[in-house]
């Protein structure tokens, strides 16, 4: 069967991180969204998405499809419901679709002409930014139980100090030494050529992917994720970090997201907590406010490519978007439109131009390139999210 994710009415709600990619391509836990129905389904799994994301993510349709909403993540109980899913047939959860079987040859999909099978287990959904974090917890303990049933992990170094070492796996090619791991409090997994230095003490639940690195003496709370290639140091709280991003010098991040490619500079915090302690609301691209969260704890939501210099402070609730780069005193606004330059004294458009520049750069230092795909990408986002900025 052919297996295809698509974005879903979630989508709007996961900017500014689906400017740059489908809903399935969001990391929570220790896997993305696709990789995990991957997975469970055993099969390679395509997307369907804005048009232009496409050429980067594209869909590949066969004569029988099954189309899964990519805000859902998978089980063994969901799983087995889609792999079963026959034509004319459709799941749902209350009034969300979860998946339903389609041809190529039909022309639109009408639900009143399905067989609705009722889901009625409880499963995990992302259907907004800080669901990221706030979930990142459960989803960690359900990668961690699927990915090592039947898997023995690699010694734990004599030299670590660990708790609960039944709770932890390291894959093979990881390093770690005098460190302490408090696993007590949830999993830990330290993936393939990952790092942790000396001195780290880390509570879990943790998700240290490939070939990311923990910077000597820092403190990680959890449920904490950090993608692969990215680094990180200092005090680090409850946060998911995409792939080949960097919070690596001292200083707070907690309950935040960060995108891919971005970058803290030294001694940068963020507030997760409002003086008066009140409900933390964020800014929404649905409607252009500032939506609530129901969360007292919410800090830094930054998009792809997006940078901060030095000792910069970011206020409770902050959204940042793509491709921004923040310096100077004071407290930015807590919500900085894509492509914007400068700080709390004032913005200008960060030209696409320069933007690709650095962008080139950044990616040339992992051996990435930054090709046409992705600059067709960002040039859409730089256009689409005009309105936003004070040009």
């Amino acid at each position: 069967m052919n297996y295809i994710l698509f974005d879903g009415p979630a989508r709007n709600a996961l900017l500014p991180f689906t400017f740059t990619r489908p809903v399935a391509d969001i990391l929570i836990g220790i896997m993305t969204i696709r990789q995990k129905w991957e997975r469970y389904l055993g099969s390679t799994i395509t997307t369907l998405t804005e048009e232009y994301l496409s050429e980067k993510y594209p869909m590949v349709e066969l004569e029988e499809n099954v189309m899964i909403n990519a805000s859902f993540l998978p089980n063994d109980i969901l799983a087995e419901m889609i792999s079963n899913l026959e034509s004319n047939q459709a799941i749902f959860k209350g009034e969300e679709v979860i998946a339903f079987f389609t041809n190529d040859s039909q022309e639109e999909v009408d639900f009143d002409n399905y067989e609705i099978i009722e889901y009625n287990e409880d499963c995990l959904t992302v259907m907004n930014t800080w669901d990221i974090f706030s979930k990142n917890g459960a989803a960690i303990r359900e990668d961690f139980e699927f990915l090592t049933e039947d898997r023995k992990s690699q010694p734990i170094p004599q030299s670590v100090n660990v708790i609960a070492p039944e709770n932890v796996f390291i894959e093979e090619g990881a390093k770690l030494e005098y460190v302490t791991l408090n696993a007590s409090t949830g999993p830990i997994y330290i993936a393939k050529d990952a790092e942790i230095m000396e001195g780290s003490v880390i509570r879990g639940p943790f998700a240290l992917c490939e070939g990311a690195v923990v910077k000597m003496s820092a403190k990680i709370y959890g449920p904490t994720t950090v993608g692969p290639y990215s680094k990180i140091g200092g005090e680090v709280n409850n946060s998911v970090l995409f792939g080949y991003s960097n919070k690596g010098h001292d200083g707070f991040l907690g309950n935040s997201v960060l995108g891919e490619w971005c970058n803290i500079g030294a001694d940068s915090n963020n507030s997760n907590l409002k003086n008066n302690y009140d409900e933390v609301r964020l800014w929404s691209y649905e409607t252009e406010g500032f939506a609530k969260t129901g969360l007292q704890f919410c800090g830094l939501m930054m998009g792809d490519h997006s940078k901060c210099g030095i000792n910069t402070m970011f206020n409770t609730g902050t959204v940042v978007g793509v491709s921004s780069n923040i310096f100077g005193s004071g407290f930015p606004r807590n919500f900085v439109p894509s492509f914007s330059w400068g700080g709390a004294a004032g913005f200008t458009t960060y030209v696409t131009k320069k933007a690709f520049e650095t962008a080139k750069l950044v990616m040339g230092r992992r051996n990435i390139e930054f090709d046409e795909k992705e600059a067709a990408i960002l040039e859409h986002v730089f256009e689409e999210t005009k309105k936003w900025r004070k040009e």
